[in-house]
């Protein structure tokens, strides 16, 4: 069987990666809890409803899908036992971009190379957009001895309550960092990761068309894949969404200790998924993915990957690695999206790149 199923087809993501396929003449399978919103947003497309992810495991083993794309929240609950599922019928990929997820995905690379499938994982803006930057900027060079990466997203937000699943993913992929422990920023130094301060790091960007943001370092998929990419043993992942301001830095670690109790992470969960928020237009006209990197010989490099609205980007990246993967292109194993397609699979997908120094 050929088709390619989207796990939480009707949910924001589900539907942008709808449209991409359908672009690239591939009619997705839609697989969500609501059959009426599926229903809703299908445009003819079979549904198949599934209320867990239990229900969603056996499914895929029963009906056997060529590729599913797993849009679910939060990744550290689904990721594991969908891959599991997966690799005896199809391959498999998601959005996931907290570190510990993205991590434990990428372990799975021996028994994804066993069963002769494809797992790629981070298959979203933040982790394609700066690991793409990063293999650019690293072709055809040795390891490099430092990186960092800077994630800038333009995002336009809908009107509308958070959601269950929304909230889980922010908090438990804030909170889920490779090694466990107390909740803390992670960056790696020697070649090892290793514990930091929690959105520290602050650094003032300014992006190519002129306007300011300030990054801070945080623990996300896009530090391994960065790391990855260039061999560096020292690598920092920041972000420009967070609150950057010196009073939020220094309450931000206590924050995260009280929200790794779980009764409190629990109430806190609950609580965002009722936040209803306002509708509100992207900040700027693009999204940048980031990254400087330096060698040994004292080499250093910028780059830039410009693309549009974040949402659409994670709209197209999972359509065109699909299309690959049915056209025999994949290869088995276990991936972040530029490490299996290398550089230009972010220019299929819109985005454009601008590098300052040798490379």
């Amino acid at each position: 069987m050929t088709e390619v199923w989207i796990l939480g087809g009707a949910g924001r993501s589900g539907r942008a990666i709808a449209a991409e396929l359908r672009e690239r003449d591939i009619r997705p399978v839609l697989v969500g809890r609501d059959a009426g919103r599926l229903a809703g947003v299908a445009e003819g497309d079979r549904v198949v409803v599934a209320t867990s992810v239990d229900e969603l495991a056996a499914e895929i083993g029963r009906q056997r899908p060529a590729v599913v794309v797993n849009t679910v929240g939060p990744f550290s609950r689904t990721a594991a036992p969908l891959v599991r599922a997966c690799l005896p019928v199809g391959d498999y990929l998601d959005l996931a971009n907290d570190l510990a997820t993205v991590s434990a995905t990428l372990r799975l690379s021996e028994a994804a190379a066993a069963a002769g499938r494809t797992v790629v994982t981070g298959a979203g803006f933040g982790v394609t957009a700066t690991e793409s930057v990063v293999v650019k900027l690293c072709e055809g060079r040795p390891a490099a001895e430092h990186v960092r990466v800077d994630t800038v997203p333009s995002l336009a937000l809908a009107a509308g309550a958070v959601g269950e699943a929304l909230a889980s993913t922010i908090l438990d992929g804030f909170l889920g960092v490779e090694g466990g422990g107390r909740p803390r920023g992670r960056r790696y130094r020697g070649g090892r990761l290793v514990p930091t301060r929690l959105a520290g790091e602050a650094f003032p960007l300014t992006l190519p068309d002129g306007s300011t943001v300030t990054t801070v370092s945080m623990p996300i998929g896009e530090l391994v894949a960065a790391q990855r990419a260039s061999g560096a043993p020292d690598v920092v992942a920041a972000f420009s969404e967070l609150p950057s301001s010196s009073v939020v830095r220094a309450v931000l670690p206590l924050a995260a200790s009280v929200l790794a109790i779980g009764p409190v992470r629990g109430f806190a969960t609950r609580r965002l998924a009722a936040v209803r928020m306002r509708a509100r237009p992207r900040p700027r006209e693009h999204s940048w993915g980031h990254a400087v990197v330096r060698w040994a010989d004292g080499t250093r490099c910028e780059g830039w990957l410009r693309v549009g609205e974040a949402q659409a980007f994670t709209g197209a990246v999972p359509a065109e690695v699909v299309r690959r993967l049915l056209a025999g292109d994949g290869r088995p194993g276990a991936y972040t999206p530029a490490a299996l397609f290398g550089a230009s699979l972010a220019q299929a997908c819109g985005g454009e790149y601008s590098v300052v120094g040798a490379v």
